[in-house]
């Protein structure tokens, strides 16, 4: 019973309510500059470019695992928070940061998609409302999930589980030649910086999401 309580009251603190619904608006208004970001570097693609993986791998049909993926990921993502409310903050505000920055480097580059690119099948056509077709560097399929493996680094379990879906993600956007290899790769990288810049302007949130963080989920 304790347990639970230390659990969940922290949903009468202040703090948390105020920076809760601070975290869903960044997120929400990062949602929209992300949507505008993609339909822009879509309208603006150029021509393809040659790829040292993807020139010289056929392409595999992984339509399944490049939409499904990412929802099943956030419906984890979700139910970690839910389990213990005191992550949401941090981890939605990181993402808010994460889908801004990705938008600016969305903005700045309009590399047209690899030529034979399979499509979205029909029955999946709804999630190119959260990606264009151009809006390729950096891979968020690949970031987001590195990206939630340093907010969880403190917890062996998630910390290795995120990451291994980030290799994963990683793989199937190369197999299915949605991403340019150079997206993928630069990631790692540039997601790390994101994660960085959220622990320094998110430090209470950051402190807040440590909170009884430990190697249990």
């Amino acid at each position: 019973m304790k347990a639970i309580t230390d659990r969940y009251g922290i949903v009468k603190n202040k703090y948390f309510v105020f920076s809760l619904i601070t975290g869903i608006f960044l997120l929400l208004l990062a949602l929209v500059i992300n949507f505008y970001a993609g339909t822009y570097a879509t309208k603006s693609a150029s021509e393809p470019v040659t790829d040292i993986i993807l020139s010289n791998i056929r392409v595999y049909d992984v339509d399944t695992f490049f939409v499904w993926g990412p929802v099943f990921l956030w419906v984890f993502v979700t139910s970690l928070c839910l389990y213990r409310p005191n992550r949401f903050p941090f981890a939605l505000k990181s993402l808010a940061i994460f889908l801004v920055i990705r938008s600016i480097f969305v903005t700045l580059t309009h590399i047209g998609p690899f030529p034979d690119q399979l499509g979205l099948e029909t029955s999946h056509v709804w999630f190119s409302k959260f990606t264009f077709g151009g809006d390729l560097f950096f891979s968020a399929h690949t970031g987001t999930p590195y990206l939630m493996a340093l907010v969880f680094w403190n917890n062996k379990h998630l910390r290795s589980l995120f990451i291994a879906i980030a290799l994963f993600f990683g793989v199937i956007v190369l197999l299915g030649h949605y991403h340019y290899s150079i997206d993928v790769l630069a990631a790692f990288f540039i997601t790390y910086s994101i994660y960085k810049i959220a622990e320094k302007v998110f430090k209470k949130d950051k402190i807040l999401f440590d909170r009884h963080e430990t190697a249990n989920f």
